[in-house]
């Protein structure tokens, strides 16, 4: 059975995308984000969350960015932190989407 991570219905959450299984919309997970909450600590207050769910829902606002947009800084990126390296190590190849899903690479400071 293959999951879709991000559903939307007319007659639930007032018809805006969210999280399958969850009662947590896309926007409500920017929001979550654009305000500080990392990873670690968006699994830790909503255990229903999946890590791939997470991916899947940045990727979803990344496609619908017209929807999204106060979530995207000038370069492109979705505000607030993304994941790290490590914890996108268990997606599919697909969603590590730098800026959207990952964490953009700081740039090497030069002495």
């Amino acid at each position: 059975m293959t999951i879709k991570w991000v559903k939307s219905d007319p007659l639930v959450m007032g018809g805006e995308p969210f999280m399958y299984g969850t009662r947590l919309t896309v926007r409500q997970l920017l929001q979550l984000r654009s305000n500080g909450y990392d990873l670690a600590r968006l699994l830790r207050e909503h255990p229903e969350l999946k890590v791939v769910g997470v991916a899947q829902a940045y990727r979803y606002a990344a496609d619908n960015r017209a929807r999204y947009a106060e979530f995207f800084g000038r370069d492109g990126a979705l505000t607030g932190p993304g994941l790290t390296d490590d914890e996108a190590a268990v997606l599919p190849e697909a969603l590590r989407i730098p800026g959207v899903v990952v964490a953009p690479q700081k740039a090497a400071r030069t002495a």
